[in-house]
């Protein structure tokens, strides 16, 4: 496939944090996902694919092989790529493009514990490296349930298709020196575990086949453009870094509301629930990123580094300190979208005594010299009022107030709230004085939005991760110690919970949350409203 270099704006070159980074070369490369016609690969995985390409940011040799279980044909595989992503692709595709992204797409059919299937694809890779007369890279994306992430990992490492040098049994291609290297690299999906044992052994197995540079474990959140952002946005304004420490911040909360239900996905929301699903990966890494200390310079170790040292400083909750530090909950019956819904425990696949919480709240604080004393609230939930993913600082508030309060609007502290999902951008809550003869205060917002301000749709987070990997860059994704640390933080909260007998406190449908949740606030402190 024929691609032009991607391009870079000016004033992405002149970023110190990520200068040289959009100029890392891409190398050849097949992508093999395991998983190629389940849910995550059709709306997600094609569609990155194809934006990539189109924004000319696959390399001119770029192959793509699918494994599944189900047997079909090459052709009918290619077809289904192609309907993936006419229906799911953020723009509509270019036919060219599409076609020579696709022109050799392959298949391999079968169950991912049967060694005939690494055989099969084998012959795949060494029939493509064969005709491009080089070792290419080898990335494979493991888009399948958790519990075949080690089977899959093992059997790619017993075929040789792990090692970075030759070519499976055979060797290198025909015509590859002996000093080619190839990269090789596995994606794997969250959740990585549902324990800090569980991740420890899957860990393990993992590193067993294929070293810590070639791991990537992936946490779309970390794809996110205003995640990303918050480097920018702290590392490189000189306003903001001065403030941004227990002097004069005073809180952070961080939420993720959804305002749907579970819909399908009982089988595995069933045994996951909140906190494993959303707080655990996502939101422990949102806190990261607020938390950490400047890194040295912007490389995967630097950053990976300095996030590992905020979870390390965050305090685990023993059995007694659970109830003061964590609430969970279930959605009863209510109204979303203007219809009448039904709870959880009325949910097709759900179990009727079922203790799965779909709320958790965290209250965490950061002990070190730059945060102590500063709670960290952490939210996560579905069937609330609405759709969100934001973070909010708040400052200290001022500490004399001169003016009079006559006439003043709902004078608060200054609030910086940075929106991850759905309209990515970033606010300052300000007081101003109201127009008139008195000196009457009330606030108001300086707000940037990504899709006005830079007047163009920003990429899905996939894409950046996708093609990241593809470079050999693990910056926005999760190391090894990064994710037995996160559980290391919730795994006492699930134990305690899995002790306790339920039923759960229940929430109304489209509401903000159970009750319960204000008992995590330290005094005058309050959830901001969802």
């Amino acid at each position: 496939m024929s691609a032009a270099a991607a391009t870079v704006s000016p004033s992405a070159a002149e970023n110190p944090l990520t200068e040289g980074l959009e100029r890392l070369p891409v190398p050849a490369t097949t992508l093999v996902i395991f998983g190629a016609t389940g849910d995550l690969a059709r709306r997600k995985l094609l569609p990155a694919l194809y934006n990539l390409a189109h924004d000319g940011a696959l390399p001119e040799r770029f192959h793509l092989v699918g494994v599944s279980r189900r047997e079909k044909p090459h052709e009918d595989y290619r077809a289904e790529c192609m309907e993936a992503i006419r229906q799911f692709s953020r723009r509509t595709p270019d036919e060219d493009v599409l076609e020579s992204l696709l022109e050799q797409v392959r298949y391999v059919p079968g169950v991912f514990d049967d060694d005939e299937v690494y055989a099969s694809l084998a012959e795949v890779l060494e029939d493509f490296e064969r005709q491009a007369g080089q070792p290419l890279a080898r990335i494979f994306y493991l888009s399948t349930a958790p519990a075949f992430f080690p089977v899959i990992v093992e059997a790619l490492g017993r075929e040789g298709l792990a090692h970075r040098d030759g070519g499976g049994a055979e060797g290198p291609p025909a015509g590859a020196g002996e000093q080619d290297e190839r990269q090789v690299a596995v994606i794997i999906e969250k959740p990585f575990g549902t324990s800090l044992a569980e991740a420890s052994e899957l860990n393990q197995r993992v590193l067993s086949v294929f070293e810590e540079s070639q791991v990537f474990r992936i946490d779309h959140y970390l794809g996110k453009e205003t995640v990303q952002n918050m480097m920018a946005f702290r590392f490189a304004n000189g306003m903001f870094e001065p403030l941004w420490n227990r002097n004069y911040i005073d809180s952070v909360q961080i939420t993720a509301a959804e305002d749907i239900g579970i819909g399908g996905r009982a089988g595995y929301y069933d045994r996951a629930g909140a906190l494993r699903d959303l707080i655990q990966n996502h939101m422990l890494q949102l806190l990261c990123h607020v938390a950490m200390e400047p890194p040295a310079s912007f490389t995967a170790d630097e950053v990976r580094n300095e996030k590992v040292k905020v979870l390390h400083a965050i305090h685990a909750p023993s059995a007694d300190e659970v109830a003061r530090m964590a609430v969970r909950a279930q959605y009863g019956p209510g109204r979303a979208g203007g219809s009448e819904v039904s709870g959880y425990l009325e949910e097709e696949g759900v179990r009727e005594d079922s203790n799965t919480e779909t709320f958790a709240a965290l209250r965490l604080e950061v002990d070190n010299w730059r945060w102590a004393g500063v709670p960290f609230y952490l939210r996560a939930g579905k069937r609330l009022a609405r759709k969100v993913t934001e973070i909010a600082v708040t400052l200290k508030p001022v500490p004399h107030l001169a003016f009079s309060q006559e006439g003043s609007l709902g004078i608060r502290p200054n609030q910086l709230v940075l929106t991850v999902q759905p309209n990515e951008g970033v606010s300052l809550q300000l007081g101003a004085k109201i127009p008139g003869t008195r000196m009457s205060i009330r606030p108001v917002n300086m707000e940037f939005l990504y899709g006005t301000s830079f007047l163009s749709q920003s990429p899905e987070a996939y894409e950046r991760l996708i093609l990241d990997a593809m470079r050999g860059d693990a910056t926005l994704f999760t190391r090894n110690d990064e994710v037995e640390a996160q559980w290391q933080i919730c795994d006492p909260i699930v134990s305690a919970w899995e002790a306790e007998p339920g039923p759960l406190p229940q929430y109304e449908a489209g509401s903000q949350g159970p009750r319960q949740a204000r008992e995590l606030m330290a005094e005058g402190h309050a959830w901001r409203s969802i």
